[in-house]
């Protein structure tokens, strides 16, 4: 008589499942496309704000309110400064940021080097101050600013109308001021990886400090430096809150939608916004091409003609 192998057992005490069942099956599928489906649930919840905005720059909405789809139209692309207004809010947005950008990428670089590259004293209290304005809510920061703009006009010191009545200069200062943290923590992470032997192969090569600084530390951290800049950039075009409580008279493009929104957005918006979005992911796409053009580590380099020699 033909005996029959019993089922192992597993070690809980249940019956082991055959290989090849479909409970098996299912959990190769699983692992399989979990990850995958993951993503892409998650691109697209990220992303889906972002293309309702594009889809909507081409609509053509019957009143002033631009919620419902109506129809396909260029209309909003071919005038998009069109509203009153909404020309010079942008303008001054775009001013704000470049310079926001331009001042706090020059003085965060500074700093960072100053941090990673120097021992001072009060170097950990500035370590912890520079996460100050990153870790405060905008609320807060943008009353203090406020506080502190209305106060100065009791000082006698500070030259009347420098930082009060609330102005461009204000908002440039706020934006500046938050922006440096930023800039700051961005750039620090690229100088802690960064290869210190290289600058001291450009000294042993007779170069000082400022040859050195240009031609070898420089290039180095560009990519970093470009980021942070970027960052910048991004965070200070649409900052509503600090700007609200800085501003004053002034408008600016996310006060200009805040103010529009009672009495229904402009398709322009929509507009202005897909070209700040297209801009930015253009700038990105460049940097990753021209990072990754430079991508090849010198010391590998050096030692690839080292073993070829």
């Amino acid at each position: 008589m033909a005996v029959t192998p019993a089922t192992p057992a597993t070690p809980t005490g249940g019956l082991a499942r055959p290989a090849g069942t479909p409970w098996k099956r299912f959990r190769r599928f699983v692992s399989r496309w979990s990850l995958p489906v993951y993503v892409f649930v998650a691109v697209a919840y990220l992303a889906l704000p972002v293309l309702v905005m594009i889809a909507f720059s081409f609509n053509d909405p019957t009143g002033r309110a631009n919620l419902t789809w109506n129809g396909f139209s260029i209309d909003a692309w071919l005038n998009p400064l069109g509203p009153a207004g909404l020309g010079d809010a942008v303008l001054r947005s775009v001013v704000i940021a470049a310079l926001s950008t331009l001042i706090a990428t020059t003085i965060g670089v500074l700093m960072a080097l100053a941090l990673v590259r120097h021992s001072f004293r009060g170097r950990a209290a500035t370590n912890l101050l520079v996460f100050l304005p990153m870790s405060t809510p905008e609320i807060v920061l943008g009353t203090s600013l406020l506080t502190l703009f209305i106060t100065t006009t009791q000082w006698s010191f500070v030259p009347k109308g420098l930082l009060y009545p609330l102005g461009m200069s204000t908002i440039l200062i706020a934006h500046v001021m938050f922006n440096i943290s930023f800039v700051v923590v961005t750039v620090r992470a690229r100088l802690l990886g960064f290869p210190t032997h290289l600058e001291e192969a450009a000294r042993d090569l007779f170069a000082d400090d400022w040859t050195t600084f240009w031609k070898v530390t420089f290039p180095l951290i560009l990519p970093g430096v470009v980021a942070a800049a970027l960052l910048a950039f991004s965070l200070s075009i649409d900052d509503y809150v600090i700007t609200a409580f800085t501003a004053g008279q002034t408008t600016t493009f996310p006060l200009y939608i805040f103010g529009a929104q009672q009495r229904g957005i402009p398709v322009q918006v929509n507009v202005i916004g897909t070209i700040i979005f297209l801009t930015a992911v253009a700038f990105v796409v460049f940097t990753t091409v021209m990072s990754r053009r430079q991508r090849t580590d010198p010391v590998d380099s050096a030692s690839i003609g080292t073993k070829e020699e």
